[in-house]
């Protein structure tokens, strides 16, 4: 009888532990495809786009005043309250049980909207569309769990194609049905409560992961299909599956840029001194890759987020992680308030109740042609490090231009238009972002760093509400609000001009300075 040596029982024991954690290979096509289905139905939602017009109709029968200084910031208030813990308890509850109550969050969501009246009830309403909207990370976090790490590129694909295709085939259908059949609003409500609720019975099929990303962690030696390789008696760690980063980014930015930029020295000198540091932290700290359990589960769980705050002051040391991070939640702060009450715009400029409305098609061409801008942005050849800043400043300025038209200009196909360009604009920059961000952190640290920048976009977004928006605050007219909006753009974009410029200069003037330009790193 032969005794397994200790190597041997190292690999059997990785092994084993990789079976528990991981759905097989030749299994990921079952949990991918019950995700999509849940993501495609939860999406299809085609009252969503006449939303406004369903509040202030004879339905609800709300002023303009209640709608938009009253109800809507209620949302923005409790998506930024729930982000941190939701965050962190889609980790730890293992992503399934949040996904089932982003499902049940919508049901009580749009059956409110079906039978609530008076202005508290759609408060509450938008508390609870607070909740699911704060709890799709786990929807955009979860297969990642439950596939191979080889397999991660296809299905992030596939998973956020689900929900553009769902909303895209929701807007349009509710075009139609306004348009052409002339059906009413509620009735809009009753088909969007149905898929939600199709979407709900759909996530009870989802297999419970075994692991997750920060709480139960499987060590790195042993994660990952590429990333594992027995090799004599041992395990050897193939770190080029790694390099594939799909994470919680938003859902318009999902599209990675061609890789084939040739790298520029000062760039890689800083991505090599910060995977270092993040290197030399992970090695310090070894407990934070083991999974917790029994006794240990409480300090490990302490652990844990004493090692998130370490990962976030080193990510956050990196000064063009930080340009991009900066960019990132400064624009997705204003996106998110020209789109939230875009409605509310064209009510004012062509009311519902006088004229037929476009909503939904307008939401279906914009989210299609942002992902066709998405997709060829992949194909652009440029140095980002360089030219990045003062892109991000110029096309800054263009959605700037594209917010202040559709404000002055009192026509509604003009708003229209200017909405598609506005977000198509948006979708392109925010993938440019995305990868810029994502190029520099391994998974774990791309995680945090976007829970992060997303923490920071709404808590802006939050303060921006109290001031202009919210009833308490100033309650500015709908009008005035966009006007503020596009002088927040374009301060962005003297914001990013400046600092490139300087960047630019600066760089320049090492090349021209024959000693800097002849020091050799040593080696």
């Amino acid at each position: 009888m032969v005794v397994p040596g200790p190597e041997s029982r190292r690999a059997a024991a990785a092994t084993m532990l990789l079976r528990t954690a991981r759905v097989p290979r030749e299994c990921w096509f079952l949990p991918t495809a019950l995700l999509c289905a849940y993501g495609f139905f939860a999406s299809l939602r085609p009252s969503e786009p006449f939303l406004t017009p369903y509040l202030l109709g004879p339905e609800k029968n709300l002023t303009e005043r209640e709608v938009f200084n009253e109800i809507y910031p209620v949302w923005t208030y409790s998506y930024l309250v729930l982000l941190f813990p939701v965050f962190l308890a889609t980790d730890y509850l293992r992503y399934k049980p949040v996904i089932l109550l982003q499902g049940l969050s919508l049901i009580v969501t749009w059956f409110m909207l079906l039978y609530a009246q008076g202005l508290l009830a759609i408060q509450f309403l938008e508390f609870f569309y607070g909740i699911a909207t704060a709890t799709e990370v786990a929807y955009y976090s979860y297969i990642y769990s439950v596939v191979d790490l080889s397999m991660y590129q296809k299905v992030t694909s596939y998973c956020r194609s689900a929900t553009l295709v769902g909303f895209t085939v929701g807007s349009v259908l509710g075009q139609i049905l306004v348009s052409v059949a002339s059906w009413s609003l509620f009735s809009l409500n009753v088909i969007s409560l149905t898929c939600v609720s199709v979407a709900f019975a759909v996530a009870w099929f989802l297999p419970m992961p075994q692991k997750s990303l920060f709480f139960h962690h499987v060590p790195p030696s042993c994660q990952g299909t590429n990333g594992i390789k027995v090799h004599n008696g041992g395990i050897a760690t193939d770190t080029a599956a790694s390099n594939h980063l799909p994470k919680w980014e938003d859902v318009e930015s999902k599209i990675p840029l061609n890789p084939e930029e040739p790298p520029v020295e000062e760039q890689e000198t800083e991505k090599s001194l910060l995977n270092s540091k993040l290197s030399l932290h992970t090695a310090f700290c070894p407990a934070a890759s083991l999974p917790f359990s029994g006794q240990e589960a409480a300090p490990g769980r302490l652990l844990v987020l004493k090692v998130l705050w370490s990962d976030f002051l080193l990510c956050y040391s990196s000064r063009p992680l930080l340009c991009w991070s900066v960019w990132w939640a400064l624009s997705t702060c204003g996106y998110f308030q020209v789109v939230n009450y875009a409605q509310g715009l064209w009510e004012q400029v062509m009311p519902s109740r006088h004229a037929a409305i476009y909503n939904g098609g307008v939401e279906a061409v914009s989210t299609l042609l942002g992902a066709v801008a998405v997709f060829a942005v992949g194909y652009i050849k440029i140095s980002w490090s360089t030219w990045g800043e003062l892109a991000l400043s110029l096309f800054s300025l263009l959605i700037a231009a594209a917010v202040y038209i559709m404000d002055t200009v009192g026509n509604i196909w003009v708003c229209y238009a200017s909405y598609v360009v506005f977000r198509i604009i948006y979708m392109l920059l925010i993938t440019i972002a995305t990868f810029q961000i994502a190029a520099n952190l391994s998974m774990e640290r791309y995680a945090l760093v976007f829970g992060v920048n997303t923490f920071i976009a709404l808590a802006l977004q939050t303060l921006l509400t109290l001031i202009v928006v919210d009833a308490s605050g100033l309650g500015l007219e709908i009008t005035t609000q966009f006007f503020i909006y596009a002088g927040y753009f374009a301060l962005i974009a003297l914001v990013f001009l400046a600092n490139g410029t300087i960047s630019i200069v600066k760089k320049y003037r090492k090349q021209e300075d024959p000693e800097s330009s002849s020091q050799v790193a040593p080696s």
